[in-house]
């Protein structure tokens, strides 16, 4: 949904005063909530919300082969789905190229920070290993659902128990987990830049990126998107206010 030039001319006027429409400042976060175990019959499962945002992540486990060239490691796929009741832009079917987008960035966090250990999912190497799906529903739309739906993901994983008994293959026991990845994006409009975007800022941004951050603030994975541009000083600031930022929202994440 394309935003009226009225609207448009409105934020970039607030840009150029140094402004944003909800008066937070350029590197602050809407109000972010963390809800475990939401889903009784999921292996894990969270309810995030940032701003009016709402995403809910849910895991389940089951038993399947390895893939050949790793045969003592478990295996891990995403999905995410935008459901229609979330945003008049979103419509049934088959997945979108926005949402296989998303999967994919949230996925890449995890597995490239290692947060799922996935070679301590191995039941017989070559034969059997767990297989961790992590399904992402998008409930609310109003902005930044790459940061949305990883935290939702990190928080469900977090919760998440191995179903050893299901499978007669002994007691029960948590996902092992190592640190989660912190995801910060950040859009470009008019001039300014400006982290957790909101819709309508979304609507006019020119250039995104996105950056997931580990524990030691060190960068686990990138995404650029839209056809605008970031200057290198531009990105290393992004990094460096992620850096910050991030640890803010790891503490929210790992709290019980």
């Amino acid at each position: 949904m394309e935003l009226s030039s009225v609207k448009k001319d409105y934020l970039y006027r607030l840009a150029k005063e140094g402004k944003r429409p909800d008066g937070r400042a350029f590197d602050e976060y809407r109000p972010i909530s963390i809800e475990k175990g939401v889903i009784k019959m999921a292996e894990g499962s969270a309810r995030v919300k940032i701003g009016n945002t709402m995403v809910l992540a849910g895991i389940k486990m089951d038993v399947g082969e390895p893939y050949p060239d790793t045969p003592e490691e478990g295996a891990m796929s995403t999905s995410a789905e935008l459901v229609p009741l979330a945003s008049p832009d979103f419509e049934a079917g088959p997945p979108r190229e926005d949402a296989i987008e998303l999967a994919r960035v949230v996925d890449r966090g995890i597995r490239e920070s290692k947060f799922i250990q996935l070679d301590k999912l191995c039941i017989e190497p070559g034969e059997k290993v767990w297989i961790v799906f992590i399904d992402l529903h998008v409930l609310d739309y109003d902005g930044n659902l790459f940061d949305a739906c990883s935290l939702a993901a990190s928080a469900a994983a977090l919760n998440t128990v191995v179903p050893n008994e299901r499978f007669g293959l002994g007691e029960d026991k948590p996902l092992p987990l190592t640190d989660p990845p912190i995801s910060c994006t950040f859009v470009k409009y008019n001039g300014v830049i400006v982290i957790d975007p909101s819709l309508e800022e979304e609507e006019v941004a020119e250039a995104r990126y996105t950056v997931a951050i580990d524990k030691n603030g060190d960068i686990r994975a990138m995404q650029k998107g839209l056809k605008g541009s970031f200057t290198v000083e531009e990105i290393k600031n992004n990094i460096k206010i992620a850096q910050k930022t991030s640890k803010k929202i790891r503490k929210l994440l790992l709290e019980e």
